[in-house]
């Protein structure tokens, strides 16, 4: 038997069972690498990129030890996002479905807060959720921790990134500090490494190579003649252009940079939006939800405003300048190629840059292959638009306005097809759905002259 079977590991059967029933045989190098240390009770830091396998290596050391006959929460596990948390909560439920009676809990924010006090009443084994509404419950003493055994930091780098480390601070007061602490995060900066050492004991570290490879990232590198300011906007227009990506992240060195070149494609035609620390905090959520929904194809950031972004789907990363730091270009192109899909990465350089993409290559390890820049008749042809468009509705989560409502609103008598309605997000105070491009004025007429849930609201496309 293999070192990384998992029948090789100390597990109940049924786990083994159903590990060989879901087709996980061989342990993957981030499993293979925390789980002996996570079955000895040991604290262990877990270093790899996303789609590693490191959910099912926490998540057995969860199951291993858990007392079903006690409906107490046992083991906690804090995500940056509601879509992780549910991900996370989805395949610990798939580790656990031969063994009975196991109850794991979501906790996240965006949604209602009462059925979540009903659920805690009932008792849960595993809590999955944010650290906002985790807080929230354990302030409010809808959450008791006080049996805690086991606490999971997950996507540790991104949670900090976001703005969490006050709320992941009040958790861990609040918390047993006779526990197991399994962190897991794709990079391992001074921040997570000051956070390890202030909550952790004598961790084990459990570290894969997280660097991108060519499998899951193609990079391509363009070289133009430096002759004339408007060249290198010239070979970005031509990249996207050539690619035309439903969602692009052109990233650029100075908050200055991210505006005027975002101006330059508007004006070029391109459905570009900026995203950079001088804006408002509701101007930047607004520019979020059009990226996210698809209704603009280009963001234009610094590196600093897209820390915490998590968009799906990320087609191409471009890097307008090579950046100044080696190890933010690996930041900047690990955004694409996600979870085990294919991602495109192409960096533009002046002939007077050459040594930086030399200096690149030595620290990646690998040649930085350089293509000719597409064909200038590229040119010729009208900017290509994204395919939805966003509407903004003055009425939210206060006004008690759901999705349904708007669905029910744009596809009523005379409206749009359901179909043609994709994302919608409700705040506090505003709603937005995002609507085929083609049927954009349709939709907006259907909502000025109609009502949502019975009121009239003012909306406007954005």
């Amino acid at each position: 038997m293999s070192q990384t079977d998992f029948a090789s590991l100390n597990l109940h059967s049924v786990l083994i069972e159903n590990l060989v029933s879901l087709g996980y045989q061989t342990m993957t190098p981030i499993q293979a690498k925390s789980l002996p240390h996570i079955l000895a009770g040991k604290d262990v830091i877990g270093q790899g990129k996303t789609g590693s396998g490191k959910t099912a290596a926490f998540g057995l050391g969860l199951l291993q030890k858990l007392d079903t006959k006690n409906f107490n929460a046992q083991s906690l596990v804090l995500c940056p996002t509601r879509e992780l948390a549910d991900q996370v909560a989805n395949e610990l439920r798939k580790l656990a479905r031969t063994t009975p009676n196991v109850k794991v809990l979501t906790l996240c924010g965006g949604v209602a807060f009462g059925p979540q006090v009903g659920s805690l009443e009932h008792g849960a084994h595993i809590i999955v959720g944010t650290p906002g509404r985790v807080e929230e419950h354990l302030r409010k003493n809808t959450l008791k921790l006080s049996g805690l055994t086991t606490l999971v930091l997950d996507e540790a780098d991104r949670m900090l990134d976001m703005g969490f480390e006050e709320s992941l601070d009040a958790i861990i007061e609040r918390i047993p500090s006779q526990r197991q602490t399994l962190l897991f995060s794709a990079t391992y900066p001074d921040q997570i490494r000051a956070i390890a050492n202030r909550i952790m004991n004598k961790p084990a570290m459990a570290q894969v190579d997280s660097s991108h490879t060519s499998e899951s990232i193609q990079q391509v590198f363009y070289k133009f003649s430096s002759n004339g300011n408007g060249k290198r906007l010239t070979a970005l227009r031509l990249v996207l252009m050539h690619y035309c990506p439903e969602s692009a992240v052109v990233f650029c060195n100075t908050k200055v940079e991210t505006q005027e070149v975002a101006d330059e494609l508007c004006h070029y035609g391109f459905s570009a939006i900026v995203l950079n620390g001088d804006m408002e905090q509701r101007d930047r959520d607004q520019a979020m939800v059009r990226f996210a929904n698809k209704s603009a194809s280009i963001l234009v950031a610094t590196d600093v405003a897209a820390r915490g972004l998590d968009i799906e789907a990320l087609d191409l990363v471009v890097n307008y300048h090579v950046p100044r730091d080696n190890e933010v270009h690996t930041h900047r192109i690990g955004r694409t190629g996600r979870a085990g899909s294919k991602g495109m990465a192409c960096t533009l350089y002046s002939d007077k840059e050459s040594h930086k993409i030399e200096r690149l290559e030595a620290y990646m390890g690998q040649t930085c292959e350089t293509e000719p820049l597409p064909p200038i008749e590229l040119l010729e042809q009208p900017a290509y638009q994204s395919r939805m468009a966003t509407l903004q509705i003055d009425g939210g989560k206060k006004q008690k306005i759901r999705p349904g409502d708007i669905l029910g609103a744009l596809t009523g008598s005379a409206g749009i097809e359901g179909e043609q309605v994709g994302k919608i997000q409700i705040s506090e105070s505003w709603a937005y759905v995002a609507v085929k491009r083609e049927v954009a004025q349709v939709a907006l007429a259907k909502l000025q002259s109609g009502k949502v849930k019975g009121r009239t609201f003012r909306v406007r496309q954005i």
